[in-house]
């Protein structure tokens, strides 16, 4: 490579982390900051952690809303076992030891290590990072629709995290009538959704309909996403808010 496209590589690089895409989860705080930016003032009462991992952002919500209830979903038994002792005794937080997809049953929990942020129910090819996706368990799904119904009593959520390395659609196809009653999505876009075979298209064709303002989180603040383009097919890790219009 060129003197010249060596440059232009790393301007591109720093141009697109301006624009939000690969800044990544640099800051679990500036990403909660940010969903407080952009939601209208009130009270948040109950926010849904799927993909809770170790806790750090379970840990988030509650340190920015000391009053909210937090509903944390894991399958990873090992993590499991790590939110249970961080959290117990903490009448706030509720563990759901499950994966959220579209269907009901059970799955393939996928990764390199036990308890890796990167589990996945898709078998990943890392391959070009040296990565091997050889640690497995089976793991239960449900569909939020149903929890929501029945364990939660249809109560309006504020904010809604997903971060499940590339199944994310499926969750949000699986919470069916409850995403109507969701004040902010905050969802996780990146190089799993390559091994999934989804697309920004996707969250854009399923937000959209529904009502949903989608924002991109970027180190200068939320950028709004007016209208779709390919342009916004970036598979390095990005995170985007989805606003309920006319949330309160």
């Amino acid at each position: 490579m060129g003197v010249i496209h060596k440059v232009l590589r790393g301007l591109e690089k720093q141009v697109l982390r301006g624009l939000g895409k690969g800044h990544g989860t640099r800051s679990i705080g500036a990403e909660i900051a940010t969903i407080a930016r952009l939601l209208p003032p009130g009270p948040v009462r109950l926010c849904i952690d799927i993909g809770g991992n170790v806790g750090n952002y379970t840990a988030a919500l509650l340190a920015a809303y000391p009053e909210a209830r937090v509903v944390t979903f894991e399958p990873s038994a090992t993590n499991i076992d790590k939110l249970t002792r961080r959290f117990t005794g903490d009448a706030r937080v509720t563990l759901v030891p499950c994966a959220v997809s579209d269907r009901v049953g059970e799955a393939q929990l996928w990764a390199d290590t036990p308890g890796s942020g990167l589990g996945s129910l898709t078998k990943r090819d890392l391959s070009f990072r040296n990565l091997d996706f050889d640690a497995s368990e089976t793991v239960r799904t449900l569909r939020f629709e149903e929890y929501w119904r029945d364990a939660l009593e249809a109560a309006p959520i504020d904010i809604l995290k997903l971060d499940i390395e590339g199944h994310e659609l499926d969750a949000l196809r699986g919470a069916g009538a409850a995403i109507a009653h969701v004040r902010a999505v905050q969802f996780e876009f990146g190089g799993t959704n390559i091994d999934t075979r989804t697309y920004f298209k996707d969250f854009w064709d399923f937000f959209t309909p529904r009502g949903f303002a989608l924002h991109r989180i970027t180190p200068f603040g939320p950028l709004h996403i007016a209208r779709y383009s390919e342009r916004e097919e970036s598979f390095t890790t990005t995170n985007y808010i989805a606003v309920a219009k006319g949330a309160a």
